[in-house]
């Protein structure tokens, strides 16, 4: 598995794509965020192809962070809902960003397992076991560089796909 550092920056895919986007959504994905994101296997948002319900990216906090473990613990569950939703969306060839789409997240769980830092690379593995009936289920990871498992997520959204978005 690639490390972080053989990743291209979220950030810089998004910047490619920018020109294609609608403007509300281009100001979400280019607004400044707290958190770096390098995916592993990323989907271009204007040609999606039909892949396997699971992704996984590299992420850790852009600058320092104090030493409270609240905080770490806070952050990591404000990035826990970054692509859950995305990858019941894999295996259709379709994107949250496409007008089409009508996605929201329904619940989301955390539980924390370990200590960590924000500011150390960690990696979010997820998969999609479910969908049906317009909601979709996500589990997700996430472990320490080292492989040490911090986190567990899950995540049911709702999916729907409206043809004339008009």
């Amino acid at each position: 598995m690639k490390g972080p550092e053989d990743l291209e920056p979220e950030i810089e895919m998004a910047r490619r794509f920018a020109g294609h986007l609608p403007r509300h959504i281009r100001d979400k994905v280019l607004c400044a965020k707290p958190i770096e994101v390098r995916p592993i296997d990323p989907v271009d948002p204007l040609h999606p192809e039909r892949k396997a319900p699971a992704s996984a990216y590299w992420f850790r906090a852009i600058g320092p962070m104090p030493d409270c473990r609240s905080v770490h613990q806070y952050m990591l569950a404000y990035a826990s809902d970054f692509g859950m939703i995305s990858n019941v969306l894999r295996p259709h060839g379709r994107v949250i960003w496409q007008p089409q789409m009508q996605v929201a997240s329904l619940d989301h769980a955390m539980w924390f397992h370990r200590e960590f830092r924000m500011e150390d690379w960690m990696l979010y593995a997820m998969h999609s076991p479910s969908a049906s009936g317009a909601r979709g289920l996500t589990i997700g990871r996430i472990f320490t560089r080292k492989g040490v498992l911090v986190a567990s997520v899950v995540q049911e959204g709702l999916i729907r796909y409206h043809p004339d978005p008009a």
